[in-house]
């Protein structure tokens, strides 16, 4: 999706090296920890055992490459009321 394992870890509270050790094998990676990757991710669990046995690398579209980026920002705002109009305006233009 785009993101480094530093950025990654930030983003589920984890280090560079244990996203390394998840991502080569070194270590498992439990359900609970997927959920949360998941969650950082916008994606739903499914997303990881897509095309499972399949070769080839899915096409990740630059849409879905900025939402995790859209939502830790949003998830950055302090103010309620700005957070509000933030989700108002993203309401309004998903809308048309």
């Amino acid at each position: 999706m785009g993101l480094t394992r530093r950025q990654l870890g930030e983003m589920i509270g984890l280090t560079y090296p244990q996203i390394h050790k998840y991502e080569c094998g070194f270590n498992r990676v439990s359900a609970g920890k997927l959920f949360e990757i998941a969650c950082a991710l916008s994606a739903p669990i499914a997303y990881f055992f897509e095309d499972t046995g399949q070769e080839g690398r899915r096409q990740i579209t630059l849409h879905k490459r900025v939402l995790p980026y859209v939502v830790r920002n949003v998830a950055k705002i302090r103010n309620e009321q700005q957070r509000e109009a933030v989700r108002e305006l993203v309401r309004t233009l998903a809308s048309t």
